[in-house]
């Protein structure tokens, strides 16, 4: 092994470690709101159940289904099939659109039933709701612009075989954000 090959070495393992410290440290974030909504719950003016409206579940499945096309991506790039990976880098971006026209659909089903995130007629119940939730979309807005760097790189043929670093990353943060929410969407769910 050359000098040259070391610090490429070094170099990605140092950028698979910094993204390891960014995901650790938003988990610790979201503990840490799970945990003041575990506290919170047992205050008098705590809504016991909320149900959540069925296009959580939907924009659940979506997220799944868009880290399943994102591997699937990966994959056509390791065969050489630019036209599938594009393809399916397509696929996940309009995937993880859905999942954010969904989730503003379940919002606008819990207002409508009378619940509400700010002003006087809000509750602690739907605020933590809110912040969780939105804090999530915004980590997730990370994660398309994220689809499109990669996207984008393909079609600059970026990547390559052996070069899918950058992709892997892209891949790996994907999967945390589809893990993050199908914990924050079964925690809200079950709890209570």
């Amino acid at each position: 092994m050359n000098t040259n090959d070391s610090l490429i070495e070094k170099n990605n393992r140092a950028k698979k470690m910094m993204l390891w410290f960014g995901m650790i440290s938003m988990s610790m974030t979201f503990a840490g709101l799970t945990s003041a909504y575990v506290v919170s719950s047992s205050r008098s003016d705590w809504i016991q159940q909320i149900e959540l409206p069925f296009a959580f579940t939907i924009s659940t499945l979506l997220i799944i289904l868009s880290s399943g096309t994102f591997y699937l991506a990966l994959k056509m790039l390791k065969v050489q099939n630019k036209i599938a990976t594009q393809g399916l880098l397509a696929i996940t971006f309009a995937l993880a659109l859905a999942f954010i026209y969904f989730q503003f659909q379940g919002f606008r089903a819990i207002i409508e039933q009378g619940y509400y995130f700010t002003g006087p007629e809000s509750s602690i119940t739907t605020s933590y709701l809110y912040v969780l939730v939105l804090l999530h979309l915004l980590h997730l807005t990370a994660g398309i612009v994220i689809v499109l760097n990669v996207f984008f790189n393909t079609l600059k043929e970026k990547y390559n075989p052996a070069n899918t670093l950058g992709f892997e990353l892209a891949l790996t943060f994907w999967h945390f954000l589809d893990f993050l929410w199908v914990y924050l969407f079964l925690f809200v769910s079950f709890y209570g």
